[in-house]
């Protein structure tokens, strides 16, 4: 196929899992057992901007450092690369650093847009993801994965949950 095609198809791709999204999040769906996360159906332009452009990245390689998709990102290069090019807002530095300079929250305050740390490697905010709503969180994991969405509640990320956290108005 032609880098037409390709890029058309793949610019589909992306309009469906944005309109897959928008649709669950607008219906307000839950799971059994989830936690309430009431606030997060009050997103921000800013915050709805944030979530737009990381699910544009969905798939993207991981690459320890990375700073850009067509490198690979890490977890604070993905925060890094969204903020930038969604809402022009220069966010520099590791998972620690961003922790540091953000605002912390509640967790039921939580709205699309803002972050999420964890304690992955036995350090504190060693990791960082975006929270898109409905108790999901968008994020680049590591070497054996690339960009994805996972729930707060997984028991993998609920037990190394450390604060939620917004750099938004």
């Amino acid at each position: 196929k032609n880098m037409t095609e390709q890029t058309n198809y793949k610019n589909i791709f992306i309009f469906f899992l944005i309109s897959c999204f928008l649709l669950n999040f607008v219906g307000c769906s839950t799971t059994p057992n989830s936690p309430n996360y009431d606030n997060s159906l009050r997103s921000s332009k800013q915050g709805a901007d944030v979530v737009v452009y990381a699910l544009g990245l969905l798939g993207t390689g991981y690459k320890f450092g990375g700073k850009n998709p067509s490198a690979g990102l890490d977890c604070s290069g993905m925060v890094s690369y969204v903020y930038q090019n969604a809402i022009g807002m220069n966010v520099k530095g590791s998972a620690k650093d961003i922790a540091k300079r953000a605002k912390k929250i509640k967790t039921s305050e939580l709205r699309p847009g803002d972050l999420v740390f964890f304690n992955t490697l036995n350090r504190p905010f060693s990791h960082v993801g975006i929270f898109i709503g409905d108790g999901k969180f968008i994020h680049s994991p590591n070497s054996r994965g690339s960009v994805r969405v996972n729930k707060l509640s997984e028991k993998y990320y609920s037990k190394r949950f450390e604060m939620a956290a917004t750099l938004l108005n």
